[in-house]
């Protein structure tokens, strides 16, 4: 038996434990085993600390007489109450104290008996109670923890849908620039005017000049 209370980061790891040591006690349990069933990743020594404290096993790691007559039991019932004297006896200081009150003392209680009796700091000791209550709580005494890690939910991106222009809002380049040529717009535009005139055959020049000058004046000086 482990000489400090021990303590683990995460409850949901203390219910995974026992539902496997329930469902199968290993030969020899050690943090090996508690890797290859990825029970309380990274935090298997402390697992292991839970388990011995309670005498769960023996030095070898193996289970003992009692714990594998406990956790065969099939009635839960009969298990929660064979279970929670493993528990008492463990913990006898704190239920030496209070008696059966212990099952359901805050954390504020809880704490300053850990933090008193191992000298922890307030962390440990935080952890300290809050792994007894985890371990009352898988005895019947208080609301059981889920195994599962409680993780916030994923936030999804909200997909916004693409909407198509219609064929009335698509405008080709043509529309746009109508004065264009190959693609290339020209801001500046060309205007060539073809003007026909028919002479008289029999007109002298001074009959030529007199078109002539009519045709700038009116049409390009105009």
């Amino acid at each position: 038996m482990a000489d400090k209370h021990p303590y683990i980061s995460g409850n949901g790891a203390i219910v995974q434990l026992f539902d496997q040591l329930k469902k199968s006690f290993p030969q020899v349990l050690n943090a090996e085993v508690l890797k290859k069933l990825s029970i309380a990743p990274s935090n298997e020594s402390y697992a292991m600390n839970i388990v011995r404290f309670l005498g769960l096993i023996d030095e070898s790691g193996k289970a003992t007489p009692n714990s594998l007559k406990v956790f065969t039991l099939h009635d839960e019932k009969t298990f929660q109450t064979a279970f929670s004297e493993i528990i008492e006896k463990s913990y006898h200081e704190l239920f030496s104290l209070h008696g059966s009150d212990a099952w359901m003392l805050p954390l504020e209680q809880l704490i300053p008996f850990f933090r008193q009796t191992d000298q922890s700091s307030s962390l440990v000791g935080s952890r300290q109670a809050s792994t007894f209550k985890a371990l009352a709580a898988y005895a019947g005494h208080g609301a059981l923890q889920s195994a599962a890690t409680n993780r916030p939910p994923k936030v999804m991106a909200k997909k916004v849908p693409r909407v198509a222009k219609k064929p009335d809002e698509v405008k080709t380049f043509a529309e746009k620039d109508p004065i264009f040529h190959q693609g290339k717009r020209d801001d500046r535009v060309g205007l060539t005017v073809r003007i026909e005139v028919n002479l008289p055959a029999a007109g002298d020049q001074e009959t030529y000049d007199r078109i002539f000058k009519s045709i700038k004046e009116n049409l390009i000086n105009g």
